[in-house]
Parts: structure tokens; C-alpha cells; sequence
């Protein structure tokens, strides 16, 4: 099975952001934004907003000076004892804000031994995560989540994918005819998130955008109830904007 690498935005910025991180780690005394831009080759403004976004997740931080250092959360992801621990929390406090922010449940998908599973996610009383009345393992032809993780597969994975989960009809919306779902999949454009408009569960609405993160396909979603619906696209559209630090963590 081989992944389509297709670059969205988020991977760009996750880019830029590494070679900036990297940078800011070469020197240990600080670095400021000019000698960062000459090094990196990030412009300015880019290189404004980048900073900002890994000071807000603790990569970096600022000195009395002006200058730039790692930050806490890049020492812990460094450890190799505590990595694993280290990036969970990282995740975990990244999909708080996220959901804070689109007012939604969110998740934390991967796609693993050619299977579907959610690794986190982000409720709360006024974000109710989806009622799970079906493994999310054998559902992926209905759900945002599987969908998203499908699109990243190439074709002879999908088709393995579909051979061993054999799309069920779930709700009256649920694609089950193979031919359309592959069609389907390979007409998803990687940089427009991926909707489910209740072919998981009636009274749901769900939407996911890729984490392709070196070898594993990944994504990010979100779920809202029915009454939310008019919501869905304008949230999805934030969580892609917002995508890059899950992005950037895993790629740590």
C-alpha cells in the first residue's frame, strides 16, 4: 500500500516552520527574526506568523533581548524516554483549543496496520463527541474520518480497504455501492476537507482534512449535531487553517 502526497497548505507551513525550528535550535544563546529570515529564506511576514503559532505552542519562546530559543515543548518531544508521553499532551492540549475554537468535537485520526482508528479527541458538554454505534473500524466508507484516511491511500489500498469491510448501509445517505465510493475517493481534492452529511448516524454531520505525516495517513475532524449543519463548512474550513501544530507535532 503507498500514500498519495499530495502538499496541502498545512504541509507547507509545517515545512517552513521546521526549518525555522530547526534554525532557532542551532542557536542556543537566540537568534532574532532578521537572522532567521536571512537563514531560513522565510520572508517576513510569513516568518512573523510562524513565530507566533510555535510560541503559542511552546517550540519556541522569546528572550529579554528579542531573540528566539527552543521552547519547552520542543525539549520534551526530544526526549527520547518521555516522547511518546510528551506528544500526547502536546496533542491533547492542541485539541482543546481546537475545539474551543470551532465549537465542535474534534478527533485525531490514523490510519494503522490497514486500519481505521481514532488515536484522540476533544469533547465537552457543549461539544458532544458521536455516538459510536458502529466501530469506526468498519465503517469508513460512511464517516469523514474513514473517508479522509481512504483519499490518502492509493488505489489497490482503498480496494484492499473496501475487500475487508464490506460497505454496510447505515442510514438512508450511506454509499455502499464500491465503484461509486472508489469514484468517489479518487475525485476528493486533498486541499477540501471531506463531509459526511448523516451517512454515519441520522441527526449527525462530520468533516475531516488530511495529516498525511510521513509513511501513515492521518486526519483531523470534527463533528456537530444536525441543528449545527449550517456550521459545518465554515468549521471545517478553521480546522484546515488550524491543522498545521497537529501537523508540526507529529512531525517532531
Amino acid at each position: 500500500m503507498a500514500l498519495r502526497h499530495e502538499p496541502t497548505a498545512s504541509h507547507h507551513s509545517v515545512q517552513d516552520a521546521l526549518r525555522v525550528l530547526e534554525t532557532v535550535a542551532r542557536h542556543s544563546t537566540g537568534i532574532n527574526e532578521t537572522e532567521l529570515a536571512r537563514e531560513t529564506g522565510v520572508v517576513t511576514e510569513r516568518l512573523t506568523t510562524l513565530l507566533r503559532m510555535l510560541r503559542r505552542e511552546a517550540y519556541v519562546e522569546q528572550i529579554a533581548d528579542g531573540g528566539y530559543v527552543t521552547g519547552a515543548a520542543f525539549a520534551r518531544l526530544g526526549s527520547a524516554d518521555g516522547h511518546q508521553e510528551a506528544l500526547r499532551d502536546i496533542l491533547q492540549h492542541t485539541l482543546d483549543r481546537l475545539r474551543d475554537s470551532v465549537g465542535a468535537a474534534v478527533y485525531l485520526s490514523r490510519y494503522v496496520d490497514g486500519e481505521v482508528r481514532v488515536t484522540q479527541y476533544a469533547d465537552s458538554p457543549a461539544a458532544p463527541k458521536v455516538n459510536e454505534w458502529v466501530d469506526f473500524r468498519y465503517s469508513a466508507h460512511a464517516t469523514a474520518v474513514g473517508k479522509s484516511l481512504l483519499t490518502q491511500l492509493d488505489h489497490e489500498g482503498r480496494r484492499d480497504h473496501l475487500s475487508r469491510h464490506r460497505p454496510a448501509r447505515l442510514t438512508s445517505r450511506t454509499i455502499t455501492s464500491d465503484r461509486l465510493l472508489l469514484s468517489t475517493l479518487a475525485a476528493q481534492p486533498p486541499t477540501v476537507p471531506v463531509l459526511d452529511l448523516q451517512e454515519y448516524a441520522v441527526g449527525t454531520v462530520c468533516a475531516a482534512v488530511p495529516l498525511t505525516a510521513g509513511s501513515t495517513a492521518g486526519c483531523l475532524a470534527l463533528s456537530l449535531p444536525l441543528e449545527h449543519a449550517h456550521r459545518l463548512r465554515r468549521a471545517a474550513d478553521t480546522l484546515n487553517r488550524n491543522a498545521a501544530p497537529v501537523l508540526l507535532s507529529l512531525a517532531i
